[in-house]
């Protein structure tokens, strides 16, 4: 049996922690008292015998004294500082580079589609190049955009073998 030591009220429940009156934690009670505890009550006596009664007559009003305001606290805490995130360079430009280089030496021989692609692809190296030269921090991908512009290169260099071997031999057949 559990007995709240507030209201002086009995529980029979075991699974009872707290009163349901009034929320106090419940305690064990093998015997049940009749009477509730006592109650101590001070007496209106004043603790300063020497402060004087106030009272309370119309016409005579006596100003509170002014309290000062209350400084406002200071935030004790303050959140962390923002992670440092480690921003990866950009190398949109050089990937593009090396794209349209490989198209060139590729598949640019159909249709001489390499001859549009080829400068583009030396075009966007070169400029990415510039790019990580400036701001290397910002800008990456050095290695894609000098496989570019050398994918680009060859294409030419490949094209101008070509029209050299059947300008050649347009020559050598003109000669007979």
């Amino acid at each position: 049996m559990k007995r709240c030591p507030t209201c002086n009220q009995t529980f029979d429940e075991e699974w009872l922690s707290f009163c349901t009156i009034d929320g106090t934690a419940l305690v064990e009670s093998g015997t049940l008292r009749s009477e509730p505890p006592p109650t101590i009550r001070s007496s209106g006596i004043p603790t300063n015998p020497t402060a004087q009664p106030t009272f309370n007559l119309p016409g005579s009003y006596n100003q509170p004294p002014v309290q000062p305001a209350p400084q406002p606290l200071a935030p004790s805490w303050q959140p962390p500082p923002a992670p440092a995130y480690s921003v990866a360079p950009q190398q949109g430009v050089a990937v593009a580079s090396i794209i349209l280089g490989i198209f060139s030496i590729t598949i640019g021989w159909c249709c001489y589609a390499g001859v549009i692609t080829a400068p583009i692809a030396i075009g966007l190296g070169i400029y990415q190049l510039i790019q990580i030269k400036k701001d290397p921090t910002k800008f990456g991908g050095k290695p894609l955009s000098i496989v570019g512009i050398v994918t680009g290169g060859a294409y030419f260099v490949f094209l101008a073998f070509i029209i050299l071997i059947y300008g050649l031999s347009f020559l050598a057949s003109g000669l007979k």
